[in-house]
């Protein structure tokens, strides 16, 4: 195998491939975010992930098999118990975790919200799973008044802090997530804390990219880790710095948009020659899949399908391609929830042995430990190289 001294590593947020065994027990009936994005749209294609062998991974529907793939692919399983992004992209860098984090159906405690409150000097509203674009639409005017913060969560083990821009200012939404954050431990430890700023007029609210997100530590070394002590270039595109709470990171740098990610994927490939580029594409999930938009989720994959395209001839002899998933979030599905389901794993380089269907994996971890097999770093706690 030809020696790789790059690996771009892209996480298609939330864009899963089928339900696991276990799916319902996580609350899921049959989810398929892939498959059912391309029964729901008249001939719907990814020509070039196709052309990878996208068609070809085990369980795919909808998507036609190349007849001879130019990269190599499988199915991958989540281990950990959970369906989340922090729980997936741990397991993918080579963590498992039995344990779910918590989650808050009825909201959080009085006693944590009082300590809250207590810290911010001010009281709170809201403080109920709930959407963020509906949310503050329902509470944005009383927090314009009153300059009280909107709480809420989710299914997902999130405590978001929403907040106009102009009533309370980035720096301060953002200390208020660091409390948060400080409060949240033990059996309350929250994935991940989340400012939710927005901007606008009553009855046209909308969201800022100036989201941030103050994420649980991994709890023992990734491959980031592994990397980064062995002298590597890790860059962090898009919230890679936030879920791993800047551990196992050398740069980072945010986006505004899938498109957006695209760009500093490119950006980081020439600042870096070595190394690891690790990018999260946000937008599938946050922007379509939460808000059940097949129509968006298409054209969005439509869009990052026509970029890897042009990609593609970018790359150097010695890099390697890696494209997979955290969870899914299946617009079809009932409620606005992730989704417990497998993940592609696509591979694509110079050095890669083409059109090599390595199955149906027993974790995502056996990406992290590939990755760490390429660099010959110390291997992380789980999973298979699946070059060995």
């Amino acid at each position: 195998m030809t020696i790789i001294n790059r690996v771009i590593w892209i996480v298609l947020d939330s864009v899963g491939m089928g339900p696991m065994p276990d799916s319902s027990l996580f609350g899921d009936k049959n989810p398929n975010t892939l498959g059912h994005i391309a029964e729901s749209i008249p001939g719907f294609k990814l020509p070039v992930m196709q052309s990878l062998g996208l068609g070809n991974i085990d369980g795919m529907t909808g998507y036609e098999p190349a007849e001879h793939p130019v990269g190599s692919y499988a199915r991958m399983a989540e281990h950990s118990a959970g369906k989340d992004t922090t729980i997936g992209h741990w397991e993918m860098a080579g963590l498992y975790m039995p344990k779910p984090f918590p989650v808050y159906p009825n909201g959080f405690s009085r006693e944590i919200l009082d300590e809250f409150e207590r810290r911010i000097g001010r009281g709170t509203l809201g403080n109920k799973p709930a959407s963020g674009t509906q949310i503050i639409a329902e509470l944005g005017d009383e927090h314009v008044a009153t300059g009280k913060p909107i709480i809420y969560t989710s299914a997902d083990s999130v405590f978001q802090i929403a907040a106009h821009e102009e009533v309370i200012p980035l720096d301060e939404l953002y200390r208020m997530c660091q409390i948060a954050r400080e409060i949240l431990t033990g059996d309350n430890a929250v994935a991940r804390v989340i400012a939710r700023p927005f901007v606008g007029k009553s009855g046209a609210y909308v969201r800022t990219a100036n989201r941030r997100d103050f994420s649980l530590k991994p709890p023992r070394p990734t491959v980031l880790d592994h990397l980064k002590n062995a002298g590597y270039n890790v860059a962090g595109v898009g919230k890679i710095e936030d879920i791993f709470c800047g551990q196992g990171i050398t740069f980072a740098v945010h986006n505004e948009s899938n498109s957006d990610g695209m760009h500093h994927t490119e950006e980081c490939m020439e600042r870096f020659e070595t190394g690891l580029i690790f990018t999260n594409l946000v937008d599938f999930d946050m922007k379509y899949g939460h808000r059940r938009d097949v129509t968006g989720y298409g054209n969005a994959l439509i869009e990052f399908d026509r970029w890897l395209g042009s990609f593609l001839p970018k790359m150097k002899d010695s890099d390697a391609l890696f494209i997979t998933a955290d969870h899914g979030c299946d617009p079809t599905h009932e409620g606005t929830d992730h989704t417990r389901e497998y993940v592609p794993l696509l591979i694509y380089g110079k050095g890669i042995e083409p059109a090599v269907n390595y199955g149906t994996r027993k974790t995502f971890a056996d990406a992290g430990q590939t990755i760490a097999s390429i660099f010959r770093v110390d291997p992380v706690e789980d999973g298979v190289n699946l070059f060995a």
